[in-house]
């Protein structure tokens, strides 16, 4: 792993290499589980609303964005939409592949807010508006803290999932994980070293976000509810 390649005129370690492709892997990750996060529960409550309107909204979102391969969608976004509307094209592929990984785990997102929001007693909705709060205040003080606690646990595989979903990114050549895996395999002529190295991280990364989520579920839990020991 103490090879070196020349890379713009200098000289690069591989293990340098792959802690750049690993940092890309989990800025591309982590940037995408936001979009994916404020997206999903967007029309996660669209769909919980009294709106038709909002209603139709979220569930046309879904179920486009669910039935369409994570791939295609990642040509879509670097190839089609940029050529149909220009200023994407000002757009660095980093970004493309942020949003279209956002976008594709957003709607998995949406159907886990839907649920927690109506596996709460719909008793807890009128009590809000009986109290004089709007709508979008029952949402957000009343309901929203209630079903973020509930979702958590299927958060958590979503989170780790989009780690794993991000090495798609290597067929836009952004230089995550899988694409260091590739390259250096055929440079170094050893890819069980390059391909386990990748894994290993790709393992790390998922079992720090796991760890993490069973902490925040542990600290927000609330006792007899879904979800909670």
């Amino acid at each position: 792993m103490s090879s070196c390649f020349a890379a713009g005129g200098k000289e690069v370690t591989y293990l340098q290499w792959m802690l750049q492709a690993w940092g890309w892997t989990l800025s591309v990750a982590l940037l995408a589980l936001i979009v994916a996060l404020v997206l999903g529960s967007l029309m996660g409550i669209f769909r919980t609303t009294p709106s038709k309107a909002l209603v139709w909204l979220g569930e046309t979102w879904t179920e486009v964005f669910r039935n369409i391969p994570l791939i295609v969608q990642i040509f879509l976004w670097y190839h089609v939409l940029p050529a149909i509307f220009k200023p994407l094209q000002a757009f660095p592929s980093f970004i493309l592949v942020v949003f279209a990984l956002g976008c594709f785990t957003s709607a998995r997102i949406a159907e886990q807010v839907k649920a927690g929001i109506n596996t709460l007693p719909k008793g807890q909705r009128y009590a809000g508006l009986a109290m004089g709060f709007t709508l979008p205040q029952t949402y957000r003080y009343v309901l929203l803290p209630m079903a973020f606690r509930i979702v958590i646990p299927p958060l958590t595989s979503e989170s780790m999932n989009i780690i794993k979903n991000s090495s798609v990114a290597f067929a836009v050549s952004i230089a995550e994980l899988a694409f260091f895996a590739q390259q250096a395999a055929e440079e170094t002529s050893q890819p069980i070293m390059m391909y386990s190295a990748a894994t290993l991280l790709y393992f790390v990364s998922a079992f720090a976000i796991n760890r993490i989520a069973k902490f925040v579920e542990t600290r927000v839990q609330v006792p007899g509810m879904l979800g909670s020991k």
